[in-house]
């Protein structure tokens, strides 16, 4: 079946927060929100859903725990049991009850800098404090520098966050870079909160995605893994997540600190996710195949373009892009002046970069890089 990733979608005059946030003259490619509808098979399953017209309490189907252990093994050879999987309504929901679950008040947990900003936030309301590990380009990739933290520890650290593959740079983390992180941890006696929900969205050839969890036993047993179909099949809007903690006492904590504040996962977000994990395999792969191109333009385009420079994502369909070499002190707000709204690159921890989200029809690529030349000739250069 051929799926057509170029046809737009009318997103302006619906709900959507992406499009909805600036003025219509404003390109919106912030929010890691994809401009495609999901894949046939899981509107298929909503619409059959929807039929049955009933809509009470209900809970996970066994059909989805089977279906995701079945994938994880399949793909990732992990084997994971049923006992260790908790359904969740996001993921970011999972990172702020790590926090809470994995450290007292006086502790603290260390996080890469730059990354998503609720590994910030998930500290921040929890009144807990975080050690920043500073990603550095090393070989045209952005991986943690664990030895720039290292001799600061201080003894009060219980949880180290990851975000893999990463985000905003874009990096699948190699085996050995991976148990360099598991031997961080062990040596500072750190549970691991591992972010996992690009995983499905690895765009460089000849690279897999290896989960934290899968490592070896001691791994399996220090963490907990967040997965989700929500980035890959375009239903974060349904919300339907899952964390994976085999530790039977982590997955209790975990549990306690859930109890009584986050509610079980919508009906409907559970069919589409059992739906999007059993047969949205070959509209995933056609997605991979357009964003595969889209990186490829929007990359050679902006390394094209004095001033600006990017790394190209290994994976995700979000490319951080250097924009430090711009003669201005905003590059965000002035790329919001000629008509782009991009995530601005403070909310990931530095303002000289912005986030792009890739993810949309050629068409509005294309006209995303015009105004990209036109914002920086603007500028002088």
């Amino acid at each position: 079946m051929a799926f057509n990733f170029n046809e737009q979608s009318d997103r302006r005059h619906s709900d959507s927060v992406k499009w909805n946030k600036y003025a219509e003259n404003v390109l919106p490619m912030w929010v890691a929100d994809m401009d495609f509808p999901t894949a046939p098979c899981v509107l298929e399953a909503l619409h059959e859903r929807v039929e049955q017209g009933i809509f009470g309490y209900g809970a996970a189907p066994d059909d989805l725990f089977d279906v995701v252990i079945g994938h994880l093994k399949q793909r990732y050879q992990w084997e994971v049991k049923p006992e260790w999987i908790i359904p969740l309504p996001g993921v970011v929901s999972g990172l702020n009850l790590a926090v809470r679950a994995f450290s007292a008040p006086d502790e603290r947990s260390l996080a890469p800098s730059p990354i998503y900003p609720p590994f910030y936030k998930a500290a921040e309301l929890a009144g807990r404090s975080q050690q920043k590990i500073p990603l550095v380009l090393k070989e045209g990739r952005w991986v943690m520098d664990l030895e720039a933290v290292e001799s600061g520890m201080r003894g009060d650290e219980a949880l180290l966050m990851l975000c893999n593959p990463q985000n905003p740079g874009g990096t699948v983390y190699r085996r050995e870079e991976l148990m360099a992180q598991l031997a961080f941890a062990e040596r500072h006696d750190l549970i691991v909160c591992s972010d996992e929900i690009h995983s499905e969205l690895i765009l460089e050839p000849g690279l897999a995605h290896i989960p934290f969890a899968s490592l070896n036993d001691r791994a399996a047993q220090h963490s907990v893994t967040f997965i989700s179909p929500s980035k890959t099949w375009n239903i974060a809007g349904l919300g339907a997540s899952l964390a994976i903690i085999p530790n039977p006492e982590l997955r209790r904590r975990f549990a306690m600190a859930r109890m009584g504040i986050v509610p079980n996962v919508d009906v409907l977000a559970l069919t589409a996710a059992t739906a999007a994990w059993r047969d949205g395999e070959p509209w995933r792969q056609a997605l991979i195949a357009h964003l595969q191109k889209q990186r490829s333009r929007l990359c050679n385009a902006i390394n094209a373009i004095p001033g600006l420079r990017v790394v190209p994502p290994e994976a995700t369909y979000l490319a951080w892009v250097d924009a430090s070499a711009l003669p201005v002190n905003d590059p965000w707000h002035h790329f919001l002046q000629h008509g782009l709204a991009f995530s601005p690159g403070k909310e990931f921890g530095d303002s000289r970069f912005v986030r792009i989200n890739f993810a949309c029809t050629e068409a509005t690529l294309t006209e995303a890089i015009a105004r990209m030349q036109r914002a920086v000739e603007a500028c002088g250069l």
